[in-house]
């Protein structure tokens, strides 16, 4: 299955990402109904809630509300307030230096990938990532030298809160250091649980596992897979070897402390890169973030991708992810 990533880079949301929400709105309508319109909670208690916890980010939500045509349906899937239930694998971690580096795979669908690649100042400090929901991010770096990345908790339980998407881009837009992220990270409700590391331009990190039926807990570790403290749902660890990618972090953590390439090469092989594409598991991409010097490289087992921030050019490649039928049914 051929997959296309766009790299775009817009300052402020305008025609481009206009052209990004006509493209996979489609798709999105469908995910967001998938239980029925009256599942979702209306515009006023999402927009409510929005200003409630992320009041810097409301008027950016209005601009993109405007430019997707103003529809209710658009104005409460924007919000990623309470949205439908959604899984992804992951593995990341956090190789310390020097220079510090965040390292991620993100382990999901081919045909439920965005392909977005996000380089934008939407509130004065720019910010680059991979785009997801249309204007949340899966990971990402901002100027300052910031770089957040989310797994999936491994937790089937889903409550009141926000799509964690749009907690890492507010982090983005307004956070400096991983301290400065904590406390956000922290303090907003997600609707499912996930692991989220941070790293800022000094090398402090932070791994917090948030989750929307307990309080958040922040850990001193450098890298995460797919639970929290201990496997709750089995099925789904055995599905994408949580345990054992997460073992394997941690022995690659020691043997590759003084070579970052071979770290970085680690993520490129089995069990930390998955094939595991028709049950939704496979390595889309792995990404490495330098918070030092502001870059950013996607890499797979063939092919590579320089994206720094500062000096970031718009460009489109194609993706071939193999033994991945066409005709599955897309669920977003």
């Amino acid at each position: 299955m051929e997959r296309m990533i766009q790299a775009i880079s817009e300052t402020l949301p305008g025609e481009k990402w206009q052209a990004l929400f006509r493209l996979h709105w489609p798709a999105y309508r469908r995910w967001f109904l998938s239980e029925g319109a009256t599942e979702r909670p209306l515009y006023l208690s999402s927009r409510n809630a929005l200003k409630r916890y992320m009041p810097e980010l409301v008027p950016t939500y209005d601009s993109l509300v405007e430019l997707a045509g103003g529809s209710d349906l658009a104005a409460r899937f924007l919000t990623l307030y309470c949205p439908p239930a959604y899984m992804r694998g992951c593995s990341q971690a956090v190789w310390s230096g020097p220079p510090p580096l965040l390292l991620r795979n993100y382990d999901y669908s081919p045909q439920l990938f965005e392909g977005t690649i996000l380089n934008t100042a939407w509130n004065g400090r720019r910010v680059i990532g991979s785009g997801d929901c249309l204007w949340g991010l899966v990971d990402g770096m901002n100027e300052d030298g910031l770089v957040l990345s989310l797994s999936f908790g491994g937790r089937r339980t889903v409550g009141e809160g926000f799509g964690v998407p749009l907690l890492l881009r507010y982090a983005l837009e307004f956070c400096s250091t991983t301290q400065e992220s904590v406390e956000v990270l922290t303090r907003i409700p997600s609707h499912m649980s996930y692991n989220v590391t941070v790293l800022d331009r000094s090398g402090a990190f932070k791994t917090i596992y948030i989750a929307p039926d307990r309080d958040p807990l922040v850990r001193d570790v450098a890298f995460t897979t797919n639970h929290q403290q201990e496997v709750e749902w089995h099925q789904h660890a055995r599905a994408t070897a949580t345990l054992e990618r997460e073992e394997m972090l941690q022995r690659y953590l020691k043997r590759y402390k003084y070579d970052s390439h071979r770290m970085i090469r680690s993520f490129l092989r089995t069990p930390l890169h998955s094939n595991a594409y028709r049950r939704g598991f496979g390595t889309l991409y792995t990404a490495v973030y330098n918070p030092q010097t502001l870059e950013l490289h996607y890499l797979w087992p063939d092919d590579s991708w320089y994206l720094p921030l500062l000096h970031f050019s718009e460009s489109i490649r194609m993706l071939d992810f193999p033994q991945v039928p066409d005709a599955l049914e897309l669920l977003h």
